[in-house]
């Protein structure tokens, strides 16, 4: 594995579980700095803004800068900034990140207020995870794609792991508003190859120098293999090893336990 030089990290399921950190996440980040492999966290979570994820790695002892947390919020709003103009009417239903992400780009988000009460609907409808969404948030949500919003979807997981096991992801979200509506959405996060493209730009690398490192199959390792990366699978989150032996799925070109596992080889 000495040609990798960069690694594209994953985050749930890979440093942590909800709020708890997997085993060996310092050792793994001193072994990455101690080879001088540089990195950059790709995560299909747009609930939280980039200072929300670098003090949570702060608060398990590992330190990252900004630029270095590369979140699908941002990259949806990449994606708006480039078909759409400044100010244009946005409806949101998701978690600071992705609110934080479009309001910076000049867009004007709208509230669940604004939609019921008759005004405006949006050119735009965008969701991603909120664990504190209400039903009126998409009932809100419906009513805008229903008049022809673009429905936008930060990213396609239908679940995500925590302490507890599978929970309800961004994915659930767009099956429940596509049920209500009919209306399928455009998916920004990963395995699109938006997220991939920003990573390597971030790192300054190339695919052939360049991993990608997640735990779900269908997203994580099929992205990244579809960008020309190569690809490491941790049996730490979603995706377990049973599923490598099913028809048509993606083959990464490594398989380890967990971050653990992968920062004995990546130290030698």
């Amino acid at each position: 594995m000495n040609h990798i030089k960069n690694l594209i990290l994953d985050m749930d399921g890979v440093l942590w579980h909800g709020d708890t950190a997997v085993p060996g996440l310092s050792h793994f980040f001193h072994t990455l700095r101690q080879q001088g492999i540089n990195f950059v966290l790709a995560t299909n979570n747009a609930s939280k803004t980039p200072a929300q994820y670098v003090a949570k790695l702060a608060g398990f002892g590992v330190q990252v800068a900004p630029e270095q947390i590369l979140t699908s919020a941002i990259a949806t709003a990449d994606y708006l900034q480039e078909e759409y103009a400044a100010g244009t009417a946005v409806y949101v239903l998701g978690g600071d990140g992705l609110h934080q992400a479009i309001r910076e780009r000049g867009f004007r988000i709208l509230s669940v207020a604004d939609v019921m009460e008759g005004g405006p609907r949006g050119k735009v409808t965008a969701v991603g995870l909120w664990r504190e969404a209400t039903y009126a948030d998409f009932a809100a949500a419906a009513i805008c794609i229903n008049a022809g919003a673009h429905f936008i979807g930060s990213n396609p997981d239908v679940s995500l792991p925590s302490e507890y096991g599978p929970l309800p992801g961004a994915g659930s979200f767009l099956a429940l508003l596509t049920a209500a509506t009919g209306v399928q959405p455009t998916i920004i996060g990963k395995p699109g190859i938006i997220m991939f493209q920003e990573a390597l730009k971030r790192l300054g690398s190339t695919p052939g120098n360049t991993a990608m490192v997640g735990d779900r199959l269908s997203t994580d390792i099929a992205g990244g293999k579809a960008a020309g990366l190569h690809t490491i699978l941790l049996l730490s989150g979603i995706s377990i090893r049973e599923e490598l032996a099913q028809p048509h799925a993606p083959q990464p070109d490594y398989v380890f336990a967990s971050i653990t596992e992968l920062a004995e080889r990546l130290g030698y």
